[in-house]
């Protein structure tokens, strides 16, 4: 099966029309209907089934599609990556890192690193908080991430880069939007947004201020909610500045 074939299959697992499907990649119905019996001998099960002039796709096709899908954008990624290194670059870095995070640092580190060795690529690797299979797989070769993380984690050398702030999201129209500095004992009297996947150093914080300044807690399972949550005058909330690319 080669990656043609993978285009053709994915083509019609998104149109679910075979007729569709061929006019669109420009080929023949015969032969997409050819090509897609040949696929289905070559993996030894059925990914569609007629229903008359429709087709139904296979909880089997189904599932076989959708990892399909995700090699096929991974080879998309490699090949564009490789372009970019093969015609002007001799070697290439990963760094992975938070989505959000280091947005102010970054650039200017790269814009630093090209200069003094411009035949290096850097590659920012942006995915969710916590979430190193990447790293561990050798697909990045650094981590941007609080010091400490991987402190138990053997073979792996941490770098101490900067001291991160923490930062108090709040309404605009609230009176602390115009400090510079805010005080734990500011929060007395209001509610905490927390969860989420806060980083350990945070949630400390957060336990901190929740039990001696009579605060009170609501829970948000995502940022995103915590940042819609606030806007609605629910809560306030504390954030790592590299995670929001504040430092």
């Amino acid at each position: 099966m080669d990656f043609k074939q993978i285009d053709y299959l994915l083509e019609i697992r998104r149109t679910m029309s075979l007729n569709r499907a061929a006019e669109l990649l420009k080929v023949s119905q015969p032969t997409l209907s050819y090509q897609l019996r040949q696929i289905e001998s070559e993996v030894g099960f059925e990914i569609f089934q007629r229903a008359g002039r429709n087709l139904v796709i296979t909880p089997a096709g189904e599932q076989f599609c959708s990892q399909l899908f995700n090699i096929r954008t991974e080879m998309r990624k490699a090949v564009e990556q490789c372009q970019n290194i093969g015609g002007r670059y001799q070697d290439s870095i990963r760094v992975g890192l938070p989505v959000r995070s280091a947005l102010r640092l970054l650039p200017e580190a790269i814009r630093i690193l090209s200069a003094e060795y411009p035949n290096v690529l850097v590659t920012p690797v942006f995915h969710d908080y916590g979430e190193f299979d990447r790293f561990f797989s050798g697909d990045t070769d650094l981590e941007f991430t609080e010091t400490g993380y991987f402190s138990r984690s053997p073979g792996i050398r941490e770098e101490h880069l900067y001291n991160s702030g923490i930062y108090l999201i709040v309404r605009d129209d609230d009176f602390l939007a115009s400090r510079n500095m805010v005080s734990e004992e500011d929060l007395r009297g209001r509610t905490l947004m927390v969860g989420g996947g806060s980083p350990p150093q945070l949630q400390a914080v957060q336990n901190r201020i929740i039990d001696n300044e009579n605060v009170g807690y609501y829970n948000s399972h995502d940022h995103d909610t915590t940042m819609v949550n606030v806007a609605a005058g629910r809560g306030v909330c504390l954030s790592p500045g590299f995670l929001m690319g504040m430092d």
